[in-house]
């Protein structure tokens, strides 16, 4: 058990599921800064609701999860892409509050003005974001709300936390055709989220998958394809940073060289350095030190 996510499918049903596991790659996320144990907890849900929530497009690209919020709590973000690759970071600011807390409702409960973006990033086409209420008391219930008001797809997920393993499961009622609705067990969907429910949080950050599936569905046909690996990534380069200076003008790179050279750029979710000394930023914009 490491840093996997599980699809599943209910056989004869127009049910599908995936299970979320990380570790390894979230206690390498969480290592990047310091947060409070809360945040931790926080980040770590949103990871997994970025690699649940990656599962269900059918595109090459990446989705992420962001809070902006006022407060404690500045922002947070996570994201996943159609690799698995996986990263997250945030802001805010220190609070006593948050001394003691161990679980991010702790965090979402002293925000203000919250508000959730989730954005679909395709490699070829549109741009999507929706906007999302935090007016619930947990990340999961304000995710579902989503579902149900936006994408209108019977969707259940669930979502837990610690500072050394997060886990998430979804479950997701497909449209039926009429031929499917007269031989569907209208019971099923209840039953599911009742199983679901039963999940404790030890459970879903401790068990595997495959163990975790057998407990709550055992009574089901459940068919699980093979198992795909998250791992964490960061998408930062020295090329990037070059083009950041190209974008920001000869004037602004000139005026930095003043107080700063060389000039130093930080990636702040894996802590990569670049390094522009006078002749390297200068020679982007075709000039050169004599």
């Amino acid at each position: 058990m490491s840093n996997l996510r599980q699809r599943f499918y209910i056989e004869n049903c127009p049910v599908r599921g995936e299970v979320v596991h990380l570790d390894e790659a979230l206690q390498t996320i969480l290592s990047q800064r310091v947060y409070p144990k809360a945040i931790q907890v926080l980040l770590g849900e949103m990871l997994s609701a970025t690699a649940l929530l990656a599962s269900t497009l059918k595109i090459k690209g990446r989705i992420s999860l962001q809070i902006q919020a006022k407060g404690t709590l500045k922002w947070a973000m996570a994201e996943c892409n159609h690799l698995g690759e996986i990263r997250a970071l945030a802001d805010f600011s220190d609070d006593d509050r948050f001394a003691q807390a161990t679980d991010s409702s702790a965090v979402l409960s002293t925000l203000e003005q919250p508000v959730l973006f989730i954005n679909i990033e395709p490699e070829m086409g549109e741009r999507y974001q929706g906007i999302v209420p935090l007016d619930k008391p947990t990340l999961a219930q304000c995710l579902m709300q989503y579902y149900d008001l936006s994408a209108q797809i019977p969707t259940h997920i669930v979502l837990a936390s610690t500072t050394e393993a997060s886990g998430g499961l979804l479950i997701q009622l497909l449209p039926r055709t009429e031929e499917e609705q007269e031989t569907i067990d209208e019971d099923l969907w209840p039953r599911l989220i009742m199983l679901t429910n039963t999940l404790k949080a030890d459970e879903l950050t401790g068990l595997d998958a495959q163990e975790i599936l057998f407990r709550l569905y055992h009574e089901e046909d459940v068919t699980l394809p093979e198992q795909e690996s998250l791992q964490f990534a960061c998408t930062c380069s020295r090329e990037k940073c070059v083009n950041a200076l190209i974008q920001i003008g000869e004037n602004a790179v000139k005026e930095t060289l003043e107080t700063q050279n060389p000039i130093e750029m930080d990636c702040q979710f894996c802590n990569s350095r670049y390094t522009f000394n006078a002749e390297e930023a200068l020679s982007l914009f075709g000039k050169h030190l004599s």
